[in-house]
């Protein structure tokens, strides 16, 4: 009797062991996952902050697509999945936002909430070259002469549209120069940087922050007159997953608070937007 008591016994503890929350093993809660697509010239930045938000934040995965802002943006209107968008210029924010007031907004896109969008960081449009500068290039306006191979970034990608903005400043014929085989391009920046690195060309026009990553020689730097200020948008976006807005937003905001973030930005070389500026 007492052998078959005590089995009776045991059976009801494992059965009221459920009810009372016990486990044999710990409980997992499931992680919110924050689509990000960025600017491919923050790749570098953002892969170092991913890694230290996400040790900290572990109820949370961070995914990431790097790509020219243009193709970024095209994907976004076609109905990719996006929670968090970071451009590296206005226009492709712009043309996404339905509160845009520059009129580039031309077919009423919806996709972003403007409440959550900020100016989030700054760089520089220069001119780099391979370590042995074969083109003997050591400025701008040495591309008006000599024999040269010039890389910069098709004009639907913000490198591409900065770099012809300079371009047209210095009165450099973009026509004379396929003509004379003096140009090429590239479908981001990324791809800038790494053909100059290679000495696949001469130079090419990339921003400060890659001509850093890369170890490029930066011969030269485009000053205001030359093109407009190179700013990085960023905001949550609606095409995004419904449980994730919270954080994402809570992403982007650690992006310019958080001291360790911060401090990645200035190494790799881009400038922090105060938020009270925006």
């Amino acid at each position: 009797m007492k052998r078959k008591s005590l089995v009776c016994a045991c059976l009801m503890s494992a059965l009221l062991l459920p009810m009372w929350g016990c486990s044999s093993t710990p409980a997992t809660s499931e992680q919110a996952e924050v689509v990000v697509f960025a600017a491919a010239s923050l790749e570098s930045a953002l892969t170092q902050i991913a890694q230290t938000y996400e040790a900290q934040h572990e109820d949370v995965k961070l995914t990431f697509t790097f790509d020219s802002s243009g193709t970024l943006k095209t994907q976004i209107e076609e109905g990719a999945v996006c929670d968090l968008f970071l451009s590296a210029a206005q226009k492709q924010m712009n043309q996404l936002d339905s509160q845009d007031t520059t009129g580039t907004n031309i077919d009423g896109l919806d996709f972003v909430y403007s409440d959550t969008r900020i100016n989030l960081l700054e760089n520089q449009v220069v001119l780099a070259v391979p370590p042995e500068n074969p083109g003997k290039i050591n400025s701008f306006t040495d591309l008006a002469a000599g024999d040269y191979l010039l890389c910069i970034g098709n004009d639907d990608v913000p490198v591409g549209a900065y770099s012809l903005e300079i371009l047209n400043y210095l009165g450099y014929s973009l026509d004379q120069l396929e003509d004379q085989g003096k140009v090429t391009y590239a479908s981001n920046v990324s791809e800038v940087a790494r053909q100059v690195k290679e000495g696949v060309v001469d130079a090419g026009m990339v921003y400060a922050t890659d001509a850093s990553t890369y170890g490029l020689n930066v011969v030269d730097a485009a000053t205001p007159e030359m093109c407009q200020q190179v700013i990085y948008p960023a905001a949550v976006m609606k095409s995004g997953q419904a449980d994730s807005y919270d954080a994402a937003e809570d992403f982007l905001t650690y992006l310019y608070t958080n001291e360790t973030a911060i401090s990645v930005w200035k190494d790799v070389g881009f400038a922090l937007i105060a938020q009270g500026d925006n």
